[in-house]
């Protein structure tokens, strides 16, 4: 998937997580991991969102984290909203890639 715009997905609200993603040259991964948890669960927050950009093989991504104790499906469920608005897709390749 290639990022071609800005794109927010979720809220600063409790329990919630907010993704912020912007196109990146060169193509490389810039993640920011912002928690109220980041002590208990950062390396589990950074690890479920690198498997899902490798996944969707996506690189040239600045990916902006601020989690206000987001549970991890509601994390995945923000991220892959925010992809969708950033690669302006329509749905994901849900199916494994080859």
């Amino acid at each position: 998937m290639k990022i071609i715009r800005e794109a927010v997905a979720g809220t600063l609200e409790s329990s919630d997580v907010m993704v912020r993603i912007a196109p990146l040259n060169p193509p490389e991964i810039d993640l920011q991991i912002h928690s109220s948890v980041d002590k208990q669960f950062g390396g589990a927050i950074r690890y479920s969102v690198l498997a899902v950009l490798e996944q969707y093989r996506v690189s040239g991504v600045q990916l902006i984290i601020d989690d206000k104790g987001a549970l991890e499906c509601v994390l995945l469920a923000r991220l892959e909203t925010a992809l969708l608005r950033a690669c302006d897709e329509k749905i994901l390749p849900w199916r494994a890639q080859s």
